[in-house]
C-alpha cells in the first residue's frame, strides 16, 4: 500500500475548536504511511484545539483557504469537534472547497461533527454515513442515510463517529487513498 501513497496530499480543513485527537491522529497515521498533510485554515493562521474538556494546543497552519487548491490535493480530511465545523459550516470558500472534492470524486472524510460541515455543502443526501449520534437526525433531516457504526465508506466518503473510533476511521480512510477517484462521489 506505501507505494500506491506515495507522492498523495491531503488538505486538512479546520478552524478553532478542532477536537484534538480527530485531527492529531489521522494526521499521524496519514504521514506514517508517506502522505504529506497540510493544514488548510481560514485564515491560514494557527488554530487552537479542543481537547475532550478544555483547550488543547495549538497546531500551525500550511495553508490559508484562499491559497489552497483542491486540484492540489488527493483527499479531504475534516477534523470534528463542536466549535470548528459550526464554524466552517457558515464560510462559504470553506463550503466550496469540500464540495470540489466530491465533484473531483476524491475521498473525503468527516468524523463526530464535521458532518455538519457536509449539509451546509449540501453533498449528504443520498449518501449512507455516520457521526456523533446527536447530529444524526440533522443528517437524515438533509436526506442521507445515518447509522450507528465506527466507520461507514460509501464510494470513498468516509465517517466515523467519535475519537474511539479513530482506529477504524484511519484504516479506511488510509485504504480509500490508496484507491484512488472514486465514480460514484459525487456533490
Amino acid at each position: 500500500m506505501a507505494q500506491q501513497l506515495n507522492g498523495k496530499r491531503v488538505a486538512i480543513l479546520a478552524a478553532d475548536g478542532f477536537e484534538e485527537s480527530e485531527l492529531a491522529s489521522p494526521r499521524a497515521a496519514l504521514q506514517g504511511q508517506g502522505v504529506e498533510t497540510h493544514v488548510v485554515t481560514p485564515d491560514g493562521k494557527g488554530i487552537r484545539a479542543w481537547a475532550e474538556t478544555e483547550w488543547g494546543e495549538t497546531y500551525e497552519a500550511d495553508k490559508a483557504l484562499d491559497d489552497a487548491d483542491p486540484a492540489d490535493y488527493h483527499a479531504l480530511l475534516l477534523p470534528g469537534g463542536l466549535f470548528n465545523p459550526d464554524t466552517l459550516r457558515t464560510d462559504e470558500k470553506a463550503l466550496s472547497f469540500v464540495r470540489s472534492f466530491f465533484q473531483a470524486g476524491k475521498p473525503v472524510a468527516a468524523i463526530c461533527h464535521a458532518p455538519w460541515i457536509l449539509i451546509n455543502a449540501g453533498v449528504v443526501d443520498g449518501r449512507k454515513l455516520t457521526s456523533v449520534p446527536s447530529i444524526a437526525q440533522d443528517l437524515k433531516n438533509a436526506g442521507a442515510e445515518w447509522v450507528d457504526e465506527s466507520v461507514v465508506c460509501d464510494s470513498g466518503f468516509v465517517t466515523s463517529r467519535t475519537p474511539k473510533d479513530l482506529d477504524d476511521f484511519n484504516a479506511k480512510l488510509i485504504e480509500e487513498i490508496a484507491e484512488g477517484r472514486h465514480s460514484n462521489q459525487h456533490a
